[in-house]
């Protein structure tokens, strides 16, 4: 049995050996130029951590979170290969005998050859980000070959090393992924929200009308899954000034209205569905999916199954009165005035000119910048914010934007305030530091059911989900528990 191994790990060695010694041989044109500085651009991670920041600033935001999940599987694949990796398997470095000298590296590495610590960084993050955002994954995959194939070419790597770091960092990715959907599938857990009786139940999805927002971040594949589980439902894919039409029309002849897409998208769906008293089924579509991860949500198969079972909640929503077009608008998590609402506005007039990674940055840069915070009058009382933050039902945490609720059925608004005076940088981030709420100089918060806001600036900005719009000098914002219908698996 050992011979037999013996005699299986040479046959691999010697074609290992044979592959490294074609490779040096073939002359590859401008290949000598390239692909050494190739490899030391990528040691220890620069080139790759470059293209991350590079996708963060001018990719969208399903793009940072590629670029994000491919940092990670960067960072695992690393560990991996330096703590375990070459120490298991302590294999010499290849002779470089007839390696071309133009091709050799100045400082040969000292560790051990097998796997390729390279390659398993190249690979892990284009597959990390190639698993998020499969367009930016088809541009680094090049990339992450060519740095791969250098190890070779400079000889610094056995074909064998390059293959198994290759495979390492693929692997990563997938871990990667995995432990993301763990974490999501941890926090979408269902709340107490109240059942819904007598919802249809609608097995083949006759009587559904879904609007898919395809410029979504992960709506894409929605429509296909819709047709195989729900063959009976209509879908009607759209984006920009065609949705709200879309919503309307759906939401007045269907049974049941479904929208897929992100926070934005499904707070447009819910306000035709509220207006056409039906229930509304939420197929998460869009990059952070705040709402559906707090209804309990983790992706669109859970909705179709609860429509095949007829189940559904009855949850809270946000009224602010007026709204954009004169009727009452509503929000599903969160309404704000003040910082957050600005760097929306300047987000969105500078993000066509220059991208929306460095519009963010400038938007953040002028807002804390900003000298004087928003003077209005809260139930008659005359008060100055930097920022006022009300969500529809409890958030968790001390800030003045928290991050997740335990349900949506509490039909109470939970109001945050970071008072005016000094700069608001400093007061906004000691608010989210903030001790007991009660007691915070720069920090208030409470539950309420109604809120009377006037005296409001002409030309002030208000934001809710996401969605950006001019604040009235009067409007009311009301708690309204029960309002909408949603699909949910019970």
């Amino acid at each position: 049995m050992v011979d037999q191994e013996l005699t299986w790990t040479g046959v691999l060695a010697r074609w290992d050996r044979r592959l490294f010694d074609a490779v040096a041989r073939r002359h590859w044109p401008g290949a000598d130029r390239v692909l050494p500085r190739l490899g030391r651009a990528a040691n220890h991670g620069v080139l790759w951590g470059g293209a991350a920041a590079a996708i963060a600033v001018f990719g969208s935001a399903g793009a940072r979170k590629a670029a994000l999940r491919g940092a990670a599987s960067l960072a695992l694949a690393s560990s991996t290969i330096n703590t375990v990796g070459k120490w298991s398997v302590r294999r010499p470095r290849p002779l470089l005998e007839g390696v071309p000298a133009v091709r050799q590296l100045a400082v040969q590495p000292q560790t051990t050859s097998f796997p390729s610590g390279h390659s398993a960084s190249a690979f892990a993050f284009a597959a990390g980000v190639a698993l998020a955002s499969p367009a930016w994954g088809a541009v680094l995959a090049p990339v992450a070959a060519s740095v791969a194939f250098s190890r070779v070419y400079t000889g610094v790597h056995y074909p064998s090393d390059v293959a198994a770091g290759a495979a390492l960092g693929v692997g990563a990715a997938f871990v990667v992924r995995r432990l993301a959907r763990d974490v999501q599938e941890a926090r979408a857990v269902p709340g107490d929200e109240r059942k819904a009786i007598g919802v249809p139940a609608l097995p083949e999805g006759a009587g559904l009308t879904v609007v898919v927002n395809t410029g979504s971040g992960t709506a894409a594949a929605v429509p296909d899954l819709l047709r195989t589980r729900l063959p009976k439902a209509e879908v009607i894919e759209c984006e920009g000034a065609e949705l709200l039409p879309a919503l309307a029309r759906a939401a007045s002849h269907a049974t049941v209205l479904g929208v897929c897409g992100g926070d934005g998208t499904i707070n447009a769906a819910a306000t035709a569905a509220l207006r056409a008293d039906v229930p509304l089924a939420v197929f998460p579509g869009g990059t952070l999916n705040h709402f559906a991860l707090d209804l309990g949500l983790i992706g669109p198969e859970g909705t179709c199954e609860a429509l095949e079972h007829g189940e559904a909640v009855r949850i809270g929503v946000g009224r602010f009165s007026p709204g954009p077009d004169g009727e009452p608008g509503y929000f599903l998590n969160n309404f704000s005035i003040g910082a957050y609402p600005e760097l929306l506005r300047h987000r969105l007039r500078w993000g066509p000119r220059i991208g929306g990674g460095p519009a963010a940055l400038l938007a953040a840069w002028k807002v804390l910048r900003a000298e004087r915070p928003v003077r209005l009058s809260l139930a008659g009382r005359p008060r100055s914010v930097w920022l006022l933050f009300a969500g529809n039902g409890t958030y968790h945490g001390t800030g003045p934007a928290p991050g997740r609720r335990d349900g949506l059925g509490e039909g109470l608004l939970d109001l945050r305030l970071v008072h005016g005076g000094g700069r608001p940088g400093p007061r906004l981030l000691a608010a989210a530091f903030a001790g007991p709420l009660s007691r915070s100089p720069v920090h208030a918060a409470t539950r309420l059911r109604s809120l009377r806001i006037g005296s409001v600036p002409a030309g002030t900005p208000l934001a809710y989900d996401g969605e950006y719009a001019k604040a009235p000098s009067e409007l009311v914002l009301d708690a309204l528990p029960d309002a909408l219908t949603v699909y949910r698996p019970l």
